[in-house]
């Protein structure tokens, strides 16, 4: 994925009316883009979090919290939203594809 099409899915990501996104990249996906050639070990020491944290995040394990999404955010001059609200769109995705059975709605 290039920076192009990084900056237009985090763009596309934090627009004031947020639409469901067809199968949204997960943050880390992102985050090694703008990562570049920073090591997960350089990245963790300047983001003052374990370097097993941050692995898990951009390999996809573990989801972006909303810690690391300030920390992210003051790291690369972004917004705590804009990572935040590629989490959201990324769990309410992977939600939507899971079976449920049928549920009523409650009485008014």
């Amino acid at each position: 994925m290039e920076r192009t099409l990084c900056l237009w899915i985090t763009s596309t990501i934090t627009k004031a009316v947020m639409t469901r996104m067809h199968n949204p990249p997960h943050p880390g996906e992102v985050l090694r883009e703008y990562l570049g050639d920073i090591t997960i070990t350089e990245a963790a020491v300047k983001l003052g979090v374990n370097r097993v944290t941050l692995s898990r995040v951009v390999s996809g394990a573990a989801g972006v919290s909303a810690d690391m999404a300030y920390r992210l955010a003051q790291a690369f001059g972004t917004s705590a939203e804009m990572w935040a609200g590629m989490q959201m769109q990324y769990d309410l995705y992977q939600a939507g594809e899971v079976k449920r059975p049928k549920i009523e709605r409650f009485a008014a």
